[in-house]
């Protein structure tokens, strides 16, 4: 294959991983029936932190650890608000991206356009020998390899692990779920910082992985198309993984028609907000009437298969506080 081609390829791989961090993060959080969206600010402020903590310490590991830190406790204040005092998670999680998006700016103006560390390329041996495949997926680093990790790990244990089964039924009957022995606060103050510590981790993926570095609204945006995938997903990580590739994909198209000759004309502003518009486009037009008569196309086996692979069900009881009678 031809090397810009398997180069491009490998170019959407890195590119997803921050989304694939943030989705299936967040997956994890609603399907407890919470709903996180400081998504975009908590982003902002842990690329930040993890370039400064990184760039101070001379530690990669410390600027990822401090990443995950402050993804947990942003997620610690929502889970805190929503299910210990009530309060409107949604208003809350506005709240929260807002000030994390202010105060990155704020504490971050020392290290914009600062150089500083990142994490070195590993090829993985054997596999990133593999034809074709070998050098798009396994000629990366570390962090793109956790990845991948954390897809087949978060999908295993929701479907297959008896802890995994009583995170979703917290997030879909939390009463029933009560009713036999569950704690259900503890359940998703449990999954709500856990997917804050991936979303932590996937700012430190773009400021020493993806896009090094540190600048002014360096990640903006990208909280929410996490956001996005998660239900165009399904709230499966597995549909979530694909969503952040699609993602991918689109801003390695953009890079790629922002070099070639033909487009020099074309403001670059038009190929850094084109994956955003696209992206929604494509959520949209998934969501709408267009999607339902395509499907009416098929047999009524085939269209609920159909259908159960481009749309997912929201967990039942997610964004729903959970009071005890």
């Amino acid at each position: 294959m031809d090397p810009f081609i398997i180069s491009t390829l490998a170019s959407i791989v890195s590119n997803a991983a921050p989304i694939v961090f943030a989705g299936v993060g967040e997956t994890l959080t609603e399907k407890a029936g919470l709903t996180n969206l400081s998504l975009d600010g908590t982003i902002l402020l842990t690329a930040m932190a993890a370039f400064a903590v990184a760039l101070n310490t001379g530690s990669l590991t410390a600027g990822f650890a401090a990443a995950a830190l402050i993804g947990a406790v942003i997620a610690f204040i929502i889970a805190f608000a929503s299910i210990t005092l009530e309060i409107e998670q949604v208003a809350v999680g506005f709240v929260l991206t807002i000030f994390a998006a202010d105060l990155s700016s704020f504490l971050g103006n020392p290290y914009v356009s600062r150089p500083g560390p990142y994490v070195g390329q590993h090829p993985f041996p054997l596999l990133n020998e593999i034809p074709i495949l070998g050098p798009i997926l396994f000629n990366h680093n570390l962090v793109i390899y956790a990845s991948y990790v954390v897809i087949f790990l978060a999908w295993w244990w929701m479907a297959k692990t008896q802890p995994g089964l009583k995170m979703r039924g917290v997030g879909e009957r939390p009463e029933s779920a009560f009713a036999r022995g569950v704690n259900v606060s503890s359940i998703r103050y449990l999954y709500t910082i856990l997917g804050g510590a991936l979303v932590g981790i996937a700012g430190a993926t773009y400021s020493l992985v993806v896009k090094l570095g540190w600048s002014h609204n360096h990640t903006a945006g990208n909280g929410w198309i996490a956001l996005a995938i998660v239900i165009f997903g399904g709230w499966n990580p597995w549909k979530v993984a694909g969503g952040a590739y699609l993602f991918g994909l689109l801003k390695s198209l953009g890079s790629v028609l922002q070099r070639n000759p033909a487009f020099v004309n074309v403001p670059t502003q038009i190929f850094s907000t084109a994956p955003f518009a696209l992206m929604i486009l494509f959520l949209a037009l998934t969501s709408s009437g267009l999607t339902d008569r395509f499907l009416e196309l098929f047999s009524p086996a085939t269209r609920r298969r159909l259908e159960r692979l481009i749309r997912g069900r929201a967990p039942a009881a997610l964004g729903k506080p959970f009071r005890r009678d």
